[in-house]
C-alpha cells in the first residue's frame, strides 16, 4: 500500500465504500422507518395495542442479541460471505414483512431482518477497515459510512410516513428488496475475499450462545420494563439472569476457548474501551431522542405522519454535515477531542429542548435545538468508528465493529426504556396551572414527560463527553501513538502465518 492509489483501485475503494454505506443505511434505517407506520399496521393485520410494541421490539432484540456473534461471522467465514449472506437474508426477511398478512409472520419477518442486521452491520465496518488504510483515507471512509449510519434513523422517519401515506405501509419492508439485490450483485462484482488462515482449536459455540442468551435477555428486560414495571418479577428475573450469564461469559472467555469469540485482551486498549462506553452514551441519548420527537410532533403539534418525516429532514442534514467535518478533522487532532465536543454540542440542544411546552412552535422552540443534537451526533460517529478501531488486528475487525455496534443498540434500549419510564412518570403525576383543563392539561402533561426526558439525556450525553478523556491522543496519522522502531503485533503475527501484512490491510485501496 505504498505509494499512490492508482486510478482503478481507487475506483474499487470507492465502490466498495457505497455498497457498504448502502448495507449500513438499510440496517439503521430499518429501526426507526416502521414507528409512524404502526397505526396503520395495527389496522391492517389486528395486532393489539401491547403487541403493537414488538414489531420495533423484535427487530432490535434480534439485532442487539446477535450483534457480537454476526461481528465474529465477518473474521471466520470471511467479509464477502458475511456481507453477501446478510443482504440476502435482509431481503428475503423485508419480502416476508411486507407480505404479512398476521402478527405472527410480520413478527417472524422483523425477528430475521434483526438477525440480518446483526451479520450484516459488522461486515460494513470490516470492509472498510480492511479496504482503506489506517490515517486520512480510513477516516474520511468512516465519516461517508457514519453519515449513512446516523442519518438512517431520521430519515426513516420521512421514509416511513411517506410510503405509508403515498403508496401502503407495506412498502417500507418492499423497499429493502431491490436494495439487497443491488448490494448483493455489487459485492459479486468488486469484492473479493478476505480471511486469514484459522487458528488452532474449535470455535467458541459455548461462549456464543452464552453472550447471545444474555445480550437478548437484556435487551428484552428493558424494552418491557416501560410495559410491565421496572420492579415487576419478570423484569428483575430477566435482568438478573441476563447479568449472571454475562458474567459467566466473561468468565468463560477468560478460562476455557483456545480460540474465544471475544478475546477479552482487546479491552486492553483505551481506544476501544472509550469508544464502547462513547457510543453506549450517544445511543442512550441521541436515538431515544428521535423516539420523543416524533411523538412531539404528532400528538402535541398535531403533524401528520408525513409532515413529521419532513420535520426530520433538518437533522438528517446536520447528523451528515457533521459527520464530513469530523471524518475530516479526526486525522488531524485525534478522535478524542471530537469526541468531547461532539457529545457537548447535543447536550446544549437537549438542554434548550427541555423547555419546550404544548405551546411551542417547531421554528421557535425545535428547530434550532434539535439540529445542534444530531449535529453533536455527528461529530461524534466517525470518531468513534475510528477509536474503536484504531490498532486493531485486521482478522478482530469485524469483532471491534460487532462490539461498538452492540454498544449502539444496548445504549439505545437503555436509553429508550429509562426516559419513557421517566416521561410517562412525569406526565402522569404533571399538576397543571390553575385554570387549564381538558385537552390543554393533557397536552401539558404529554410536554412535561418529553421535557424530562430531554433534560435526561442532556446530563447522560454531558457523561459520554467526560467518559471520551478515556480515549488516548491520537497522532495526526489517526493511530494511537507508539515506539517507530517497533513492529506492530499485527506485523508480526503477519510473518509468523506468511501472509503479507499490507494485503491484509486493504487489497483495494
Amino acid at each position: 500500500m505504498a505509494g499512490a492509489v492508482s486510478p482503478k483501485n481507487g475506483e474499487r475503494a470507492g465502490i466498495l465504500l457505497a455498497l457498504a454505506c448502502l448495507a449500513q443505511f438499510m440496517v439503521v434505517l430499518d429501526v426507526s422507518i416502521v414507528n409512524v407506520a404502526l397505526p396503520s399496521i395495527r389496522h391492517d393485520i389486528g395486532f393489539s395495542p401491547t403487541g403493537l410494541q414488538w414489531v420495533v421490539n423484535a427487530y432490535t432484540l434480534a439485532f442487539a442479541g446477535f450483534l457480537l456473534l454476526g461481528g465474529r461471522a465477518a473474521d471466520l467465514i470471511g467479509r464477502r460471505a458475511a456481507f453477501m449472506g446478510g443482504l440476502g437474508l435482509f431481503g428475503l426477511a423485508s419480502l416476508a414483512g411486507g407480505l404479512a398478512h398476521g402478527p405472527a409472520m410480520l413478527l417472524g419477518a422483523r425477528t430475521m431482518q434483526g438477525l440480518a442486521g446483526a451479520v450484516l452491520s459488522p461486515a460494513t465496518l470490516t470492509i472498510i477497515t480492511t479496504t482503506f488504510k489506517e490515517g486520512a483515507a480510513r477516516a474520511k471512509a468512516m465519516g461517508a459510512w457514519s453519515a449513512v449510519a446516523g442519518a438512517g434513523g431520521a430519515v426513516g422517519a420521512l421514509a416511513g410516513g411517506s410510503l405509508t401515506t403515498l403508496a401502503s405501509w407495506r412498502w417500507i419492508f418492499f423497499i429493502n428488496v431491490p436494495l439487497a439485490l443491488l448490494g448483493i450483485v455489487g459485492a459479486r462484482i468488486f469484492l473479493t475475499e478476505i480471511r486469514r488462515p484459522s487458528r488452532a482449536g474449535r470455535p467458541d459455540v459455548l461462549g456464543a450462545i452464552v453472550v447471545t442468551a444474555g445480550l437478548a435477555g437484556l435487551v428484552l428486560s428493558l424494552v418491557r420494563a416501560d410495559s410491565v414495571g421496572w420492579g415487576s418479577t419478570q423484569t428483575v428475573v430477566t435482568m438478573g439472569v441476563s447479568f449472571a450469564l454475562l458474567l459467566a461469559f466473561i468468565g468463560y472467555e477468560y478460562k476455557v476457548p483456545s480460540d474465544p469469540l471475544v478475546p477479552l485482551g482487546m479491552f486492553r486498549s483505551r481506544s476501544l474501551t472509550g469508544a464502547n462506553l462513547v457510543m453506549l452514551g450517544v445511543g442512550a441519548s441521541l436515538f431515544a431522542t428521535w423516539y420523543f420527537l416524533s411523538l412531539y410532533f404528532q400528538y402535541v403539534l398535531h403533524y401528520s405522519p408525513l409532515l413529521a418525516g419532513v420535520a426530520f429532514v433538518p437533522q438528517t442534514v446536520a447528523v451528515m454535515v457533521g459527520s464530513q467535518v469530523s471524518s475530516r478533522l479526526v486525522s488531524r487532532v485525534g478522535a478524542r477531542p471530537l469526541l468531547v465536543i461532539g457529545p457537548l454540542v447535543s447536550a446544549v440542544g437537549l438542554l434548550f429542548m427541555s423547555q419546550v411546552n404544548a405551546f411551542s412552535s417547531f421554528w421557535g422552540a425545535i428547530f434550532v435545538p434539535s439540529v445542534l443534537v444530531t449535529l453533536g451526533g455527528g461529530l461524534s460517529f466517525a470518531p468513534v468508528a475510528v477509536a474503536a478501531t484504531s490498532g486493531i488486528r485486521s482478522e478482530e475487525a469485524g469483532l471491534a465493529s460487532g462490539l461498538v455496534n452492540t454498544s449502539r443498540q444496548v445504549g439505545g434500549a437503555i436509553g429508550l426504556a429509562g426516559l419513557a419510564s421517566l416521561a410517562t412518570w412525569r406526565s402522569a403525576h404533571f399538576s397543571p396551572p390553575p385554570g387549564h383543563v381538558g385537552q390543554v392539561v393533557h397536552l401539558e402533561a404529554l410536554s412535561a414527560g418529553f421535557t424530562a426526558a430531554f433534560a435526561a439525556a442532556c446530563g447522560i450525553a454531558v457523561l459520554t463527553a467526560v467518559a471520551a478523556f478515556i480515549v488516548p491522543p491520537i497522532n495526526r496519522g489517526g493511530r494511537p501513538p507508539r515506539a517507530a522502531s517497533a513492529p506492530s503485533s499485527q506485523d508480526a503475527e503477519d510473518a509468523q502465518l506468511g501472509v503479507p501484512a499490507r494485503a491484509m490491510r486493504g487489497a483495494e485501496s
